[in-house]
């Protein structure tokens, strides 16, 4: 079972522990938690199986999302990655702050921001990659990472960015001793990227947060140049 899934199961464990423990007292039926449980474990098996975990992704999404802060954390996260991307010349395609738009527009996962990575990809089939294009790409992946942690003083997010640079770099015969050196090394230099463009940076959370489109996103940062 996905990570989603054993995370469904967790919650529906929690609901039929605190129902039988809280039912007497607030006169529950005891077969509001035992439908609750089973019908999540039924959501559980199906997203596993038939969905990829796309439903569980959105059902566990759309509750985080009652939180302002995570709501912001998202905002900012997913800007660091536009921002960078913008400015190392590496053109983003779309982006979403959740993940009912992810599935919505297709995408896997909990979405995030979309590039056009044609080139990279041609390099991987031939199985290398200049130096420098490389950088420019771990630095992009590490940027959500940055910038929260420039906004928020630690990280929440970025375990999927971290897991695509790690798999990248596997894919081109590095090895495991760097991998943590090039997170740390592309880390800094997105933070310091943000720090150059703070100002843009900040514009551009709040235009994500309206839902601006990328072109309208991309015109607010490069005014700024």
């Amino acid at each position: 079972m996905s990570q989603t899934g054993l995370n469904l199961v967790a919650i529906s464990i929690f609901i039929m522990t605190v129902s039988t423990l809280l039912g007497p007292l607030v006169h529950l039926s005891p077969v509001f938690p035992a439908v609750a449980t089973f019908t999540i474990l039924g959501v559980a098996t199906l997203d596993s199986f038939a969905l990829q975990g796309k439903g569980g992704n959105v059902f566990l999404d759309w509750i985080a999302s009652f939180s302002p802060l995570h709501r912001e954390r998202i905002a900012h996260h997913e800007a660091g990655h536009f921002l960078v991307a913008h400015k190392l010349g590496i053109p983003v395609v779309g982006y979403t702050l959740s993940a009912w738009e992810a599935l919505k527009q297709g995408q896997a996962g909990l979405g995030g921001v979309s590039f056009d990575d044609a080139l990279l990809a041609s390099q991987l089939e031939q199985g290398q990659i200049p130096a420098v294009l490389l950088d420019r790409y771990c630095t992009v992946w590490m940027a959500g990472i940055a910038a929260e942690t420039l906004v928020y003083k630690n990280a929440e997010g970025g375990a999927d960015d971290k897991t695509k640079l790690v798999a990248v770099l596997k894919s081109l015969g590095f090895s495991e001793s760097t991998f943590k050196t090039k997170q740390n090394f592309c880390t800094l230099q997105a933070k310091t990227l943000l720090q150059e463009n703070w100002s843009a940076y900040e514009a551009l959370v709040n235009a994500m947060k309206q839902r601006a489109s990328v072109d309208e996103c991309t015109k607010l940062i490069s005014s700024d140049e």
